[in-house]
C-alpha cells in the first residue's frame, strides 16, 4: 500500500497525463485504435511502473507530501490564531503584543550585531525579511516561544472561566447531602428498590467527589501557568539583556533554543488542559508572528 502512492503521484503526473491523452487521442484519429490502444496502454504501464519504482521520484514525492502536511498544519495553526486573539480580553491580547515587541527587539539586537550597518536611527521601521537560512530558524525559535505563549495566555482565561463557574462550595453541599441520604438507606437491605437508590445515590456521590477533584486539579494548573506565563516573560526579558551585554549573535540563537526546549513540559501541561481550553496542540504546526507586521525599533 505504501509504495501504491508513488504509482499513482507518476500516473497523475499532468505531463504523463498529457502525453496519455494525446496519444490516445491520435489512436482514435488515426483509424486503426484497435492496434494502437493497446501499445500506448502497455507503455503507459512500463512508464508508470519505472517512475513509480525511481527513488528521485519516491523521493520528490515524499518531500511534496511533507509540505503539504506542513501548508495545512499551518493553516489550521493560523485558524487557531484568530480564535485565540479574538477570544482574549483586551488585557491578555496586550500583555501578549508587548512580549512580541520585545521578541522583536530582541531579533534587530541580533541583526545590528551581526551587521552593524542595520542600525536606524530613532522612528525607523525594521522588516525584520532574511534569507539566510540559520536566521530563519531564529525566527522560527523566536515565534514557537510567542504561540507557547499566547497558547499559556488562553490557558489561564480559560480556566478562571471554568473556576467562574463552578463553586466548590456548592458541590461541598451537594456531598454533604448525598451522605446524608446514602446513610438512610441499609446497606443490607434485600429491598430492590433500596438496592437501586443506593446504588444511585453511591454513583452520584462518586461523581461529586470527582468534580470536587477535579476542581482543585484545575485550580492548581492554573498557578502552574500563571507561573509559566512569567517565566516566560522573563526568559525573554533576560535574552534581551544577554543580547546586549554578550554581543554574540549566535549565542543569542543557542539562548533561544535552549529556552524553547525548556517548555516541551508546559505544552505537555496545555495539552492535559484541553478538558478546559478545546485546544488542540500540534507541536510542530507555528504560525508565523513575529513578520505579520514591521516593528518600530526605538
Amino acid at each position: 500500500m505504501g509504495f501504491a502512492r508513488y504509482f499513482k503521484a507518476a500516473f497523475k503526473n499532468r505531463w504523463n497525463l498529457l502525453a496519455l491523452f494525446g496519444s490516445l487521442g491520435f489512436a482514435v484519429l488515426s483509424g486503426v485504435p484497435d492496434a494502437l490502444v493497446p501499445l500506448i496502454l502497455a507503455g503507459e504501464l512500463t512508464y508508470v511502473g519505472l517512475l513509480g519504482a525511481n527513488s528521485k521520484f519516491q523521493r520528490y514525492v515524499d518531500a511534496q507530501a511533507a509540505k503539504a502536511s506542513r501548508e495545512q498544519g499551518t493553516a489550521n495553526a493560523d485558524q487557531t490564531l484568530q480564535r485565540l486573539m479574538s477570544s482574549l480580553p483586551d488585557t491578555m491580547r496586550q500583555r501578549f503584543e508587548t512580549l512580541r515587541r520585545r521578541c522583536l527587539e530582541l531579533r534587530q539586537i541580533a541583526m545590528e550585531l551581526k551587521d552593524p550597518g542595520l542600525v536606524k536611527s530613532p522612528g525607523t521601521v525594521a522588516t525584520l525579511e532574511t534569507d539566510n537560512p540559520l536566521e530563519e530558524l531564529q525566527f522560527a525559535g523566536l515565534d514557537r516561544l510567542l504561540w507557547i505563549y499566547l497558547r499559556l495566555l488562553f490557558s489561564q482565561y480559560a480556566l478562571d472561566r471554568f473556576l467562574m463557574r463552578t463553586s466548590d462550595d456548592q458541590i461541598q453541599k451537594d456531598i454533604l447531602g448525598l451522605e446524608i441520604q446514602l446513610n438512610g438507606v441499609p446497606s443490607n437491605s434485600e429491598d430492590p428498590q433500596q438496592q437501586k437508590i443506593r446504588k444511585t445515590l453511591e454513583d452520584n456521590l462518586a461523581t461529586s467527589k470527582a468534580r470536587l477533584a477535579n476542581l482543585q486539579k484545575a485550580r492548581d494548573n492554573r498557578e502552574i501557568v500563571r507561573l509559566e506565563i512569567d517565566r516566560l516573560e522573563n526568559k525573554i526579558q533576560s535574552l534581551s539583556e544577554l543580547a546586549i551585554n554578550r554581543q554574540e549573535p549566535d549565542f543569542i540563537s543557542g539562548q533561544v533554543d535552549q529556552v524553547v526546549t525548556s517548555m516541551v513540559q508546559t505544552e505537555k501541561t496545555m495539552n492535559d488542559l484541553q478538558f478546559a481550553t478545546g485546544l488542540e496542540v500540534n507541536d510542530e504546526a507555528v504560525p508565523e508572528l513575529l513578520r505579520r507586521e514591521t516593528a518600530m525599533v526605538k
